[in-house]
């Protein structure tokens, strides 16, 4: 027991020759597809270009609404949730309107800044609103188009991860310009 102990020391004393310093804290390294989009196919009353390495799954959460869709790319747990409305009055435009501005602004809580950008395509009569939130928000982009009297879709960007801008941004950065794609290639299938 007693040589146990003094062979224990002499390790302990010994064998430390330099102090040691913790490597800092890591994250896992990202590969990217390239970017190559292909449209939407027209069983909807919206048309769009999504990323080939996206994929279209049904909201199993609104089972009643056809035409409530999320863009998701499983490799980086990222969905865009599409959310679409017949609208029939000025009234029922404006609460949509009124409903997608409070749901980017309920992230103001975390965000750091709130940027509200106008869209506008007159040839396609899509006109709409991009909310690019910045900092650990839930959602770091939302959107709405509409035509004005009878097409309204809604977008909300979700990565399923917690929320750390620095861990998350390079996938931001990623699929930002992907919903800028989708948001500039949207149009009305009448």
């Amino acid at each position: 027991m007693r040589n146990t102990l003094i062979l224990l020391l002499l390790l302990f004393v010994f064998g430390c020759k330099e102090n040691y310093t913790p490597k800092p804290r890591g994250y896992y390294r990202i590969d990217f597809p390239e970017k190559s989009y292909t449209a939407l196919d027209h069983s909807f009353p919206y048309n769009f270009e999504i990323p080939e390495y996206a994929q279209i799954e049904k909201d199993n959460r609104n089972p009643d609404k056809p035409y409530w869709i999320n863009v998701a790319v499983p490799a980086n747990k990222v969905e865009i949730h599409i959310s679409y409305y017949d609208i029939d009055s000025d009234q029922l435009l404006f609460e949509l309107m009124e409903e997608t501005r409070t749901l980017a602004y309920k992230h103001s809580v975390k965000a750091d800044a709130i940027d509200e950008r106008l869209f506008l395509n007159p040839q396609q009569k899509v006109y709409g609103t991009i909310y690019a939130i910045e900092g650990n928000a839930a959602s770091p982009m939302q959107f709405f188009l509409t035509d004005s009297t009878r097409h309204f879709l809604r977008g909300a960007f979700y990565i399923r991860e917690v929320p750390d801008i620095d861990s998350l941004s390079p996938v931001i950065n990623f699929i930002e310009p992907d919903i800028i794609h989708l948001i500039e290639t949207t149009s009305w299938n009448n």
